[in-house]
């Protein structure tokens, strides 16, 4: 069979309709002005981004998302470096991304040419696979085997280097077939091994995380659990996997746990972490799961084998995927649960404790309550509402005080990368433009990556983002009174008007300084993007003094001089 003669560009892109690509995000570049060119005619929309860092986030939360790769093209040397950041955040987070960088030609390889980076040094600790394509004919075999290394096992970024003169040869060559990700799955005797453990534990617990899951796998898993009353937790930023007013979840072990959590999950005697890599974050630095041996019996499932036992030394290691796992244990027969049964309920008691409203907030001094906001947030939005966050104090109010329920409606960063929540937010109502989509931002981290409003009014993706200005790095902050209480360095801001800002970019813009001012805020901002299917931003002026819900930033500093003295 003869096949025609293509542009390794056009090779390229014909590929990506292939893998079934129907978004592609990028800042372009000279490198690659082929593949700019095919996917002109190629039904494939490319989301022009202002920044490579934005690029390559909205990218990775297209990833989370659908659970496809999220397909990101940036140019040689300075593009390749901004956009090194989504690689990072779709590495520690699992999730499937594909960065294509264009290249300097093979004639000038290896000469330090203008903008020329060896991407697999580069990348080689932060990716799944890292190459470069030289030849053009090879193109539909290298991007084939890209989409099998990003969605099979553990997911996670596959970084693709295209010289410029390849992308301009011509080859004639077949195309492959579309990718079939794959996963193990668990055997039958290990599954009656748990089955066997957790009818010998008195004080077992859930532990919900990591990637692959599917609405499938969450209904599973929520069979698992009911049918053995387990008291159910999720992992740092995987709060959606399990839905947060369900009888048996008791929260979310992560940053600033829930201190009667931590003392359930340190006092387990099963523990069944099913898909989290159980890192630093979810370990509070692994002080709750001990390394390398735990106290508590552990069941790790993970669809990395690598992953199992490179930590922990689990009683019982299943390398299998989230639907795989979930589906064998929603059919496992029940254990009797009468040791634990009411340990669910117990849990759920001391959440809705640690979910009332702070006491920093109790006596109305006040002008805006932050406890409050969610409250109003959680009323006014429906429950497929999609939050996002990047990092930073502010994620508490999210990650404590809202309710999440459906599959994928949290985006945030295991990786603790700021500049995450604006992006993923766009990338997320481009994505599902029928579904509310709210950012928390921190005023630092909406300045990182903030321009890509512009990219939200020009493809018309109506995401509300909430500013949260305390005119400081918070957590920094934090951190440095608690080391070194009242000598302030390095963490002050000065910002510009953020509503006004918005308006510039063709947004609409608030700002909010009272609680009685936020719910009719909201309101408008919520009816403007049904409407005009354009963002919206209501910026928060608050005391940069109320810096977490338990303490304020001088509380921190005198506890810590106290200590000091």
């Amino acid at each position: 069979m003869t096949h025609p003669s293509r542009s390794g560009g056009q090779i390229l892109v014909d590929a990506l309709r292939i893998h079934g690509v129907d978004t592609a995000f990028g800042v372009p570049g000279e490198s690659y002005l082929d593949v700019l060119d095919a996917l002109h005619d190629s039904h494939i929309d490319f989301i022009v981004n202002r920044q490579e860092g934005g690029a390559a986030f909205m990218a990775e939360a297209y990833g989370k998302m659908t659970g496809k790769p999220g397909i990101c093209f940036v140019t040689r040397g300075p593009g390749a470096t901004n956009a090194a950041i989504g690689v990072h955040t779709a590495y520690q987070d699992s999730t499937p991304l594909i960065l294509f960088i264009g290249q300097v030609g093979l004639d000038f390889m290896d000469r330090e040419a203008f903008q020329e980076i060896d991407y697999r040094r580069m990348y080689g600790q932060m990716a799944k696979w890292v190459t470069q394509i030289d030849r053009a004919e090879r193109i539909p075999e290298y991007i084939a085997r890209a989409f099998q290394v990003a969605t099979s096992g553990r997911p996670g970024p596959v970084v693709l280097a295209l010289p410029e003169d390849m992308l301009v040869a011509q080859a004639a060559v077949a195309d492959t077939g579309a990718y079939q990700p794959v996963q193990a799955s668990p055997a039958a005797a290990q599954i009656a091994q748990l089955r066997a453990m957790l009818a010998e534990a008195q004080r077992p617990l859930l532990l919900l995380g990591g990637a692959t899951w599917n609405a499938q796998a969450c209904a599973d898993v929520r069979r698992f659990a009911e049918a053995n009353a387990l008291p159910v937790a999720c992992a740092f930023r995987f709060q959606d996997l399990f839905d947060n007013a369900h009888p048996q979840y008791i929260g979310d072990v992560g940053i600033g746990i829930n201190p009667q959590l931590a003392a359930r999950v340190r006092e387990a005697d099963l523990i069944i972490a099913f898909g989290p890599r159980l890192g630093e974050m979810t370990t509070s630095g692994y002080s709750l799961i001990a390394a390398p041996v735990p106290r508590q019996r552990l069941v790790h499932i993970h669809p990395d084998p690598q992953e199992l036992g490179s930590v922990y030394q689990a009683a019982l290691m299943i390398a299998s995927g989230a639907p795989q796992a979930a589906s064998m244990l929603a059919t496992m027969a029940p254990v009797d649960a009468g040791a634990w049964r009411h340990t669910a309920a117990e849990g759920r008691a001391e959440l809705a404790a640690w979910q009332r409203q702070p006491p920093i907030f109790q006596d109305g001094a006040a002008p805006l309550d932050l406890w409050q906001l969610v409250q109003e947030l959680q009323a006014a939005v429906p429950a497929d509402a999609i939050i996002t966050n990047g990092a930073g104090n502010y994620a508490t109010w999210a990650h404590r005080f809202f309710s999440y329920g459906l599959l994928r409606t949290q985006l945030a960063p295991t990786s603790g990368a700021m500049g995450y929540g604006v992006p993923a937010g766009i990338a997320a109502k481009l994505v599902d433009r029928t579904r509310t989509v709210i950012t928390f931002a921190g005023d630092g981290e909406f300045m990182m990556n903030g321009q890509e409003l512009a990219t939200a009014v020009q493809y018309q993706a109506g995401v509300v983002i909430i500013v949260f200005n305390n005119s400081m790095f918070g957590t920094i902050r934090m951190h440095q009174e608690k080391t070194y209480p009242g000598r302030v360095s390095g963490t002050t801001l000065h910002n510009p008007d953020f509503a006004a800002l918005a308006l510039a970019y063709g947004a609409a813009g608030e700002v909010v300084t009272t609680t009685a001012q936020f719910g009719p805020a909201l309101a408008r901002a919520l009816a403007h993007t049904r409407e005009q299917s354009l963002p919206a931003l209501i910026e928060l002026r608050y005391d940069g003094n109320l810096i977490t819900p338990g303490a304020t930033l001088e509380t921190i500093r005198q506890q810590a001089a106290r200590a000091r003295a």
